[in-house]
């Protein structure tokens, strides 16, 4: 299977890069993982609602530009579908079984993800209601894609 995670910024914080790689490297055994960052869109902190939108546009053009036709796209949202750690395993796994090999998972900005981006997607995903930075959101991705995989080959990691 192959797994990529596209994440609006560059990641900076040497912990999140660690924990990130760390997980990378657990699930490079057992998928190849590729994980894709796109600039994110300068703007001010206070911003008009065109200008929100301008600049989820921005992001979303160059998260667009990244995905290939033939990959199954899971965006990651508030407002998406939440899930056991258990039922996200067996979805991956029913992925890989049923014809979408190529799995990618899109982590959008400060300020979400564009309406085209959403599009695009596949299905969705939530962690919860909960706010999170977007850095913060790449590793917890990284561990569940992670605990996912443990739960398919029945490894005592997922207890």
């Amino acid at each position: 299977m192959n797994i990529k995670v596209i994440g609006v910024g560059k990641l900076k914080e040497k912990y999140f890069k660690a924990g990130i790689a760390e997980y990378k490297k657990r699930l490079d055994k057992l998928a190849k993982v590729q994980i894709v960052e796109v600039a994110d869109e300068k703007a001010p902190e206070s911003l008009s609602a065109a200008e929100m939108a301008q600049v989820k546009e921005k992001e979303g053009s160059r998260i667009l530009g990244k995905i290939k036709d033939k990959e199954y796209v899971i965006a990651l949202a508030i407002e998406g579908k939440q899930r056991s750690s258990e039922a996200f395993a067996k979805e991956i796994a029913d992925l890989g079984t049923y014809g979408h090999p190529d799995v990618t998972f899109v982590i959008g900005g400060s300020l979400g993800l564009s309406p085209e981006v959403m599009q695009r997607a596949n299905d969705t995903l939530s962690f919860g209601k909960l706010t999170m930075p977007h850095q913060l959101m790449r590793l917890v991705l990284m561990e569940q894609i992670y605990r996912a995989f443990m739960i398919n080959i029945g490894s005592p990691y997922h207890k």
